[in-house]
């Protein structure tokens, strides 16, 4: 049996690797989303359809190159789902991920067509002429309603990644015990001791922002940190101490924070504790 070497296989491979070396290094995430788009529309459907359609005349032409979008939509998004639960999705791990996705269909598609007679195989082949046109007019119906639903998809795909929607701003605020737990906190104290805790936050507002604590206990600053500045996505945490000025059994702490210039606490987290008098 003769092997002949897969050219529309090679290209999709030798493609992927380039496109993969071009996108990670591109510094714009439009640049990238531009240069990607081939990558994720059509490389991983069209060795999907190799391998699963490897005989020629299995499919027309045109139904082959609609499968490879169609099926492309439809694999990308699921390898990002298995790898937000197995893994991270995050640039490199997508590519990574599709990249073996394209090689591994290859392989298999390359073995599909390799088992069968050679002049069974299914070899593209690239022609000028538009021969479904000259069917009749309800298979010319369907087949222009096909592309333009490809091309549609491909323009809404596009629109939707160049254009994501802005998530949700929010700010998370905590508080742990010194070793770092949600437990152990400071509730027995005796007057002029200082508790100690961690005060954690972190950024999701989309931009850098600056936040300022208030530590008060029944209604008074005892203690005061900031202006605080954390970049979108980072975490600040710090340990802090404060020391109530009187003693009393079941004493309110809160923790406000504040963002910007408001004059209105964002988050307030609270902690009762007793204050015994002096020894």
């Amino acid at each position: 049996m003769r092997l002949r070497l897969p050219i529309d296989l090679l290209l999709v491979n030798v493609s992927t690797t380039v496109l993969i070396i071009v996108v990670s290094l591109l510094p714009s995430d439009s640049l990238r989303i531009i240069v990607g788009l081939p990558f994720l529309l059509f490389f991983p459907g069209y060795t999907l359809i190799a391998a699963l359609f490897p005989r020629k005349g299995a499919l027309s032409n045109m139904e082959r190159i609609a499968l490879c979008f169609g099926l492309s939509i439809t694999v990308v998004p699921l390898i990002g789902l298995i790898l937000n639960y197995a893994w991270e999705v995050k640039l490199y791990s997508v590519l990574t991920s599709i990249g073996l996705f394209i090689v591994g269909t290859s392989a298999v598609a390359f073995y599909q067509r390799w088992i069968l007679p050679e002049d069974e195989r299914f070899e593209p082949r690239l022609r000028i002429n538009i021969p479904w046109w000259r069917e009749n007019r309800l298979d010319r119906a369907l087949n222009l309603l096909l592309i333009l639903s490809v091309f549609g998809a491909i323009g809404t795909m596009a629109y939707v990644v160049s254009n994501p929607k802005v998530g949700e701003s929010f700010t998370e605020f905590y508080m742990m015990g010194r070793e770092g737990k949600a437990a152990d906190y400071p509730r027995e104290l005796t007057l002029g001791e200082e508790a100690r805790l961690i005060l954690g936050i972190v950024n999701q507002e989309h931009e850098a922002a600056e936040y300022k604590v208030k530590i008060a206990c029944d209604g008074e600053t005892v203690a005061e940190i900031g202006p605080i500045i954390v970049d979108y996505k980072e975490r600040w945490e710090q340990e802090v101490s404060f020391a109530p000025a009187e003693a009393g059994p079941n004493q309110k702490l809160e923790f406000l924070l504040y963002k910007g210039t408001s004059a209105e606490p964002q988050q307030t987290l609270r902690l009762w504790v007793n204050v015994n008098g002096a020894p």
